[in-house]
């Protein structure tokens, strides 16, 4: 029976959206394939990894009969990047096997039936339906995402948090040493509601929106949150538990600060980063009227000192920080100029962007 025929780029595109979360090893063997099914020329692919599940449609069916199975993700997805670009591939399936052919290239797959994919069940309700451009979205994850612990025992810092408010939609990532913040206002205004979607799932919406204009439709439910756009579906389960009060975490009032070109701080950071070691990546900044050092060293008592002119005028501070996540941030940010405001040398400091006030980036001092 013929499934699909259709041009190599047009068949692999869906593959690509739903293949980002197939695990390679898992304890069901099942997951590591993707449902294919078929219903006339409306074709749909779909993966789930338990916690996330995607689904994407293109009309590239032949025939019209409905029909559904499920092939190895990983070995399909190969399978078409292998092929000519400008070849027809056909899909068929046979005896519980999916023949690839394109060409005289022919290629058999095993399958396991439909009815054994253990698909996310959707919720029943939901309480609250939020929409935003992609590239809006795009853009609050990407501001804050490099901020998620990574496998971390408080397991409700291992995602991002986003707060919907008012007219303000907020996104906050930390893993207890740093914090980033960001905000953007909407037309409509919701009643607050507070969620913590996974790490995994906040990497394949950044893989997956583009920066367009074009909707997506958020909808959050007490254990889950589906995100719609273009023609994906992406269901996901919530990280459980009480998220920190980001409030609380970020200084006000500070009255050291200054702001200084965010390339010029990178490159000084960059420079001072090759003399630190391995596992201690501490640099000490130095800020007194007028000039800002930084200065690393390592244990074979090598050592850097960057000096940078600063328009400074406040108390002097000696004060130490990880200067990975000293890069994290510059890196990350996209403008010309950054603030930066400290307390003392036991005080977080925190960075922002001149003349805004939708992004904030909090991090701790480390002794050195």
């Amino acid at each position: 029976m013929q499934l699909v025929k259709t041009h190599r780029d047009t068949l692999l595109r869906p593959l690509q959206i739903v293949s980002g979360i197939v695990e390679r090893r898992h304890t069901l063997p099942i997951l590591a394939n993707i449902l294919i099914r078929k219903d006339g020329e409306q074709v749909s692919f779909l993966s789930t990894d338990i916690e996330v599940q995607i689904t994407t449609k293109a009309a590239i069916g032949s025939g019209g009969d409905v029909v559904a199975t499920t092939v190895a993700a990983r070995k399909l997805l190969d399978i078409l990047r292998a092929l000519p670009d400008d070849n027809d591939v056909v899909l068929k399936l046979e005896n519980k096997k999916m023949t690839v052919q394109s060409g005289k290239s022919r290629f058999s797959l095993q399958t396991l039936a439909a009815e054994e994919f253990p698909t996310v069940a959707q919720a029943e309700h939901f309480n609250a339906s939020v929409n935003l451009p992609q590239k809006t979205l795009k853009h609050l994850f990407n501001m804050v995402h490099f901020s998620m612990a990574q496998q971390d025992i408080r397991y409700y810092l291992n995602g991002l948090l986003l707060v919907v408010d008012g007219k303000n939609v907020i996104a906050v990532a930390t893993d207890g040493h740093r914090l980033a913040f960001c905000q953007v206002e909407v037309e409509q205004e919701f009643p607050r509601h507070e969620v913590i979607i996974p790490r995994k799932t906040i990497i394949e919406m950044q893989r997956l929106l583009e920066d367009k204009e074009d909707p997506v439709q958020i909808d959050i439910a007490n254990n889950q949150v589906k995100l719609t756009f273009a023609d994906i579906e992406l269901i996901s389960k919530l990280v459980e538990g009480k998220f920190p009060d980001f409030n609380r975490v970020i200084p006000k009032g500070y009255k050291n600060s200054f702001t200084l070109g965010r390339e010029q701080l990178l490159r000084s950071l960059q420079r001072a980063a090759i003399m630190t070691s391995d596992k201690f990546k501490g640099v000490r900044c130095v800020i007194t009227p007028g000039s800002m050092q930084i200065l690393s060293t390592n244990a074979d008592q090598e050592e850097a000192i960057e000096e940078i002119e600063i328009d400074y005028g406040g108390d002097s501070v000696d004060i130490g920080f990880n200067v990975s996540y000293l890069l994290d941030v510059l890196n990350n940010l996209k403008c010309d100029q950054v603030s930066v405001s400290l307390g003392d040398s036991n005080s977080s400091a925190l960075i922002t962007i001149p003349d805004n006030t939708d992004f904030k980036y909090v991090v701790m001092p480390m002794r050195i």
